[in-house]
């Protein structure tokens, strides 16, 4: 059974999804969210945070992965970049999740929701991320220092 944060982070990405590719307004995006099965198990708060923050941050978030990938950001598939997008917010911004658990959660989403290989691609890219934005915690994970649970 999916976790209330995965059903979150599914439905930021289907709402990203329509904000890249038709730049709806949140408040238009989340309407058509509720309309989405399993909205009610989604953890709320956290489908706002990760709405509202990666839409506020686009630009910044874009920026911090775009020196990772083999292409140009606008040359990512909608999905990819979603996911990428949620992965690089979740690693600035919400120092409570492992960074593990960040991308494990992006690689289920690419595997779901993207093409055949997105996943591997969105791996790599936030793995390297992660090594710029949390070095201290993927330091000592590398170390051996294990993880907390999300």
């Amino acid at each position: 059974m999916k976790s209330a944060r995965h059903k979150a982070r599914e439905l930021a990405l289907q709402g990203l999804y329509q904000w890249l590719l038709a730049k709806e307004h949140a408040d238009e995006i989340r309407a058509h969210l509720t309309e989405f099965k399993g909205y009610d198990k989604a953890d709320q708060k956290y489908l706002d945070l990760l709405l509202d923050g990666v839409i506020a941050d686009a630009a910044e978030l874009d920026a911090a992965f775009a020196p990772l990938l083999d292409r140009t950001v606008e040359e990512l598939s909608p999905v990819e970049r979603g996911v990428l997008l949620i992965g690089a917010y979740e690693l600035a911004h919400v120092p409570g999740v492992p960074y593990k658990v960040v991308i494990n959660e992006a690689v289920e989403l690419a595997k779901s929701y993207g093409g055949t290989d997105g996943h591997k691609y969105v791996n790599g890219v936030l793995d390297k991320l992660a090594a710029r934005l949390r070095p201290a915690e993927v330091k000592a994970r590398k170390a051996g220092g294990g993880e907390a649970a999300a």
